[in-house]
């Protein structure tokens, strides 16, 4: 009776220091159970807790100074042209539309995927250029699936096109579909403007794995906080980035690796001071078809952070054969097949 009684003690004392570490904010880790008994979870699972710190064992707590508050996901469309620039058929051969709406399923499921997100306000704008009626209505058959708002805004291509010069970089002519592509991110941008915080821009190709958000947000968190600046991240992790041999800085995000990258195409997400900041390099992207397009957006990449994850957490549906494209190591398939409407 006496080993009862103290194993009663025990537990009761344990509780107790159970119960004063959650109130002074400290995690106590049990190894022998694999458990941290102050949060009724095990190692493995996700205990980094939205704006207020970045959990990564053993490493540990990182404080979160930099708190997102919102987040606005601003999806460029535009299902009537197949490739931009090429014309070459995607991986899968499916119309545009197809890659159009798992686009959106992916991200709605996504933004849905983790329960902490429903702490962010997440705003979802649908920029279109002549889709026709009939896949509007698709598209807003995706959004109601998942009984979310949107806003969607039809691209007046004509707003825009007396700022865009004729003549590209190369000494070429402009192609339309070009203009039209660079008037939705002009729109986009201003869109960006109206913002409370963080901006997700995404073209209509990229499918995203389901923690592809809740990695994005718990990331930018955990690494602004660290070095105390706004940051850019590209969700992709392109071919193309493989080609040449250069030096990089590595960080640990929520539950991937990151590499600096000084390249990137034009689905990225970043904070309203980086936009507001850099509008010049931005809005000049959409006014002159530099070589590269993205040109101006490398060159802000000199200057501040840019980020992409090893592996993919998103992957830019394009041939088989394009190095802006199918992200390496990553099951394509496998993504294709999950958000298939």
């Amino acid at each position: 009776m006496k080993d009862i009684k103290n194993s009663k003690k025990t537990s009761f004392l344990k509780k107790l220091f159970i119960k004063i570490c959650r109130k002074l904010g400290f995690e106590i880790i049990d190894q022998n159970s694999f458990e941290v008994v102050t949060s009724n979870k095990k190692l493995n699972d996700d205990l980094s807790k939205l704006g207020r710190s970045s959990i990564n064992l053993p490493l540990g707590e990182i404080k979160v100074t930099r708190k997102v508050k919102a987040l606005d996901i601003i999806i460029r469309t535009c299902a009537s042209v197949n490739m931009l620039t090429q014309n070459k058929t995607r991986l899968f051969e499916k119309q545009k539309i197809e890659y159009t709406l798992r686009t959106i399923k992916s991200l709605l499921q996504s933004a849905n995927f983790e329960p902490q997100l429903k702490e962010l306000k997440i705003n979802f704008k649908v920029i279109d250029h002549k889709s026709t009626e009939e896949n509007l209505k698709k598209i807003d058959n995706v959004f109601k699936k998942f009984n979310t708002d949107y806003k969607i805004i039809n691209l007046n291509v004509s707003k825009f096109k007396d700022q865009i010069d004729k003549i590209n970089q190369r000494g070429e002519n402009v192609t339309s579909n070009q203009i039209s592509n660079m008037a939705n991110i002009h729109q986009s941008l201003l869109e960006a403007k109206k913002s409370e915080d963080l901006i997700y821009f995404v073209e209509d190709d990229y499918l995203h794995k389901k923690n592809s958000i809740q990695e994005m947000i718990f990331t930018y968190e955990r690494i602004s906080s660290q070095i105390n600046r706004e940051i850019i991240i590209c969700p992709a992790d392109y071919p193309y980035l493989y080609t040449k041999t250069e030096t990089t800085l590595n960080f640990l995000g929520h539950k991937h690796h990151w590499r600096k990258v000084g390249e990137t195409l034009c689905t990225f997400l970043t904070s309203k001071q980086i936009i507001e900041k850099y509008w010049d390099k931005y809005v000049g992207m959409c006014q002159k078809e530099h070589a590269p397009f993205e040109k101006p957006m490398h060159d802000i990449y000199e200057k501040e952070l840019c980020i992409s994850p090893i592996p993919s957490i998103a992957v830019h549906f394009t041939n088989i054969n394009s190095i802006f494209g199918l992200s390496p190591n990553v099951d394509w398939k496998k993504i294709w097949d999950e958000n298939e409407i």
